[in-house]
């Protein structure tokens, strides 16, 4: 009689978050990450899905990610996050890269009842560099840039003060904080190494990366569903393209610039009219 055969997940050898090595040798080190490996290589059906994200997205972040000089390694702390998706987190906090509301207009994007400008894939991560940047400048270290995203600059700063050690392992921090780093670098193991741990995806069943050309608008639009039929578009894709517009108008009194993300014209998919 065959019997189902579960597997532990082999010690890799060589762990690393933006090229700062994980001293997986240590015993307290490699339980922490054996934790996290082994419950999304297990949790299968959320990590198929978080690897066909990664395809969709990783383009599009790793791009702002680099013109920042920001390491590749911080697009899976988005994946991290969110999962790659909008969600609103108890806390309130929002999009891919989970802004808070006050720490989201410090770094310059719009939220008011019209916008929120961090359901905008592009200019949320522009922001999460700019904090990564702040938190790298004065931290001094990828890993713990990484940590300060999670709870605070203040907060860590305060913990290595204390604690009188400026390396994130040997930092005893909140539980979410001393998860987060070895959330990460599990999913970065696995989505660059996928056959390892038992994923085996059809190239052709992976999401599509939509290629979009940015159009500035900088005057009113007083009604989405209009606007979308004049660029031969719809309602549907015109908000799914740029989540942040909440209405379907963008007011726009000041006049200010927005960049509406449209899809070029070979991604778009739009079903013939069923009129009665």
């Amino acid at each position: 009689r065959h019997k189902y055969k579960v597997y532990s997940i082999n010690k890799p050898k060589d762990l690393n978050f933006a090229n700062e090595p994980t001293p997986i040798t240590n015993y307290d080190i490699y339980e922490r990450f054996d934790k996290e490996i082994l419950i999304n290589t297990y949790w299968q059906s959320r990590t198929i899905l978080l690897i066909k994200r990664s395809i969709k997205y990783f383009p599009i972040i790793e791009e702002i990610l680099n013109k920042n000089n920001i390491p590749n390694d911080f697009k899976f702390l988005a994946l991290a996050e969110s999962g790659l998706e909008n969600v609103t987190s108890p806390s309130g906090a929002k999009g891919f890269w989970q802004f808070l509301k006050n720490t989201g207009i410090e770094y310059g994007l719009e939220i008011s009842n019209e916008i929120d400008e961090r359901l905008h894939i592009q200019k949320a991560t522009q922001a999460a560099c700019e904090y990564i940047n702040k938190a790298y400048s004065e931290l001094g270290s990828w890993t713990l840039a990484a940590a300060a995203y999670n709870m605070g600059i203040h907060g860590l700063k305060n913990q290595i003060e204390k604690q009188k050690t400026n390396n994130y392992y040997d930092l005893l921090l909140n539980e979410e904080t001393s998860r987060y780093i070895f959330r990460i670098i599990a999913l970065k193991e696995i989505v660059n190494n996928q056959n390892n741990y038992g994923f085996y995806i059809n190239p052709n069943d992976n999401y599509l990366t939509i290629k979009y050309i940015q159009v500035l608008v900088d005057s009113s639009i007083m009604n989405i569903a209009n606007f979308a039929l004049n660029m031969g578009l719809n309602y549907k894709i015109i908000k799914q393209s740029n989540p942040w517009i909440l209405k379907n108008k963008i007011s726009n009194k000041n006049k200010k610039e927005y960049q509406l993300n449209i899809p070029k014209k070979e991604y778009v998919q739009i079903n013939d009219k069923h009129e009665n």
